[in-house]
């Protein structure tokens, strides 16, 4: 990509980061729960999760649309290219340094710091191919993650407003497990077996490869923790007593 491509993309990026803005502005004045109001702690969180959720409803289906509108870029991982899926990269990219820059501003590094490392693996291979142009329809097949992240995020927004309607939470705690086999274990595992069996270990295949494994590793941690929360919890260990209102995990 040329210096005015990359100048081009940059002003997405940075686009992207100033809507984010402007959602987590709006959250603000958004209505709340009683039970997100009494509990101070909560307050932040809330308004995280409510930009979170915007992010996943529009990059989720953006994914699902580019895959669809152009099918042909799936036989052509490391060098297919599409409009929609440059433009939902350097949206997504925008995201995740909004993100990164609200849990440090406000001071909840410590107790997100996970999100932190991915948001960090994130935002460094984006950028990487959209400098290089290479592996975009890798990234889009990533991004699928986010229809499934609608449902944690539902599941979440849930749980800390205290719904009074136990069946809505068991019926989104199995919607949400059906799409994180469908939209985050198998795009994720497809992706794995591909870098692994067809992408040179150099050079940015490499960068490419370790990001990949590393995020297997933290995907299948935070699987753990949902089904021990939602399916086991008699396994749940050292939860008793954990207040979580300020936290950002991936799966409480």
């Amino acid at each position: 990509m040329g210096p005015g491509g990359r100048a081009a993309s940059a002003a997405l990026v940075g686009g992207s980061v100033a809507i984010f803005g402007a959602l987590r502005r709006l959250a603000l004045v958004l209505p709340r729960p009683a039970a997100v109001r009494s509990r101070p702690g909560r307050v932040w969180r809330w308004r995280n999760l409510l930009v979170s959720f915007a992010h996943s409803v529009l990059a989720g289906l953006w994914a699902l649309f580019s895959l669809w509108n152009s099918p042909e870029l799936l036989s052509d991982i490391q060098d297919g290219y599409s409009v929609s899926g440059h433009l939902l990269v350097c949206f997504s990219s925008g995201y995740f340094i909004h993100d990164t820059l609200d849990i440090i501003f406000n001071h909840q590094s410590r107790s997100s710091w996970e999100y932190l490392v991915h948001h960090a693996m994130a935002i460094s291979a984006f950028v990487s191919l959209i400098i290089t142009g290479r592996f975009l329809v890798a990234a889009v097949l990533l991004l699928l993650v986010e229809v499934s992240n609608i449902f944690l995020t539902v599941r979440m927004l849930l749980k800390m407003s205290n719904v009074p309607s136990p069946a809505l939470y068991e019926a989104n705690k199995y919607i949400n497990l059906v799409m994180y086999f469908a939209f985050r274990l198998a795009p994720q595992a497809y992706l794995t077996w591909y870098f692994l069996r067809y992408v040179e270990v150099q050079g940015q295949g490499a960068f490419l490869t370790a990001n990949l494994l590393l995020l297997d590793a933290m995907i299948l941690m935070y699987f753990s923790r949902l089904l021990r929360s939602d399916f086991f919890p008699s396994l749940r260990k050292g939860s008793a007593g954990r207040d979580v209102d300020g936290e950002k995990f991936l799966i409480d």
